[in-house]
């Protein structure tokens, strides 16, 4: 179990379309409107986590067709917004609203967001420890990564509010954007590595 919830801290903390826009609440509107953000990607994810757990997801993606359509969608989305925060100049390029996303926000991406069903399809069907009671190791999971999911969140908004408290300067703020935007294209690289079949 300690595999597993290792597995679970080190995928929730890289940077993703959750935790970065999460940030990016957090640097453009504050707090109290982050943690409502947060709220929507932690009932969004737990309609990803049952779907994946239930196979849904499974049934839906083993249509080949379908599964390729939403590989480059996928693949699209995550290079659109590498080249977004990358070009964004010396503005930290989070994430740009009028009007602060909100619960259902949060909830919306995560459907979208395909770090969510690696993630989840990832942990839940591997790092097995109670190959005699499936369901309790399963309800186990669900809870051990929701116990980690949510600190981990709470930090990258906490983060995002510190940087709405900093004056940087715009080289500093070029700087975290192209950091943002390799990390992006990394994610890019490593889904173009192993295409859907």
């Amino acid at each position: 179990m300690l595999i597993f919830a290792a597995a679970v801290f080190f995928l929730i903390i890289t940077p993703g379309p959750g935790v970065l826009s999460t940030a990016g609440v957090g640097a453009a509107y504050g707090g109290r409107e982050g943690a409502r953000y947060i709220l929507g990607l932690f009932l969004g994810n737990l309609i990803v986590m049952f779907a994946v757990i239930s196979g849904v997801a499974g049934i839906v993606l083993a249509y080949a067709p379908l599964r390729v359509v939403l590989y480059g969608l996928s693949m699209a989305y995550l290079l659109y917004i590498a080249f977004r925060i990358a070009f964004a100049g010396a503005r930290i390029a989070f994430i740009e609203k009028v009007n602060p996303p909100g619960v259902i926000g949060g909830v919306a991406l995560q459907p979208i967001n395909p770090k969510a069903y690696a993630v989840n399809a990832a942990l839940f069907s591997g790092f097995v420890f109670m190959p005699d009671a499936p369901v309790l190791e399963t309800v186990v999971k669900v809870v051990v990564f929701n116990l980690i999911w949510v600190p981990i969140h709470f930090v990258w908004l906490w983060a995002g509010v510190s940087l709405r408290r900093l004056d940087l300067s715009p080289r500093v703020q070029r700087g975290i954007n192209v950091a943002m935007a390799v990390s992006m294209l990394c994610v890019v690289a490593l889904a173009a590595l192993s295409p859907p079949t």
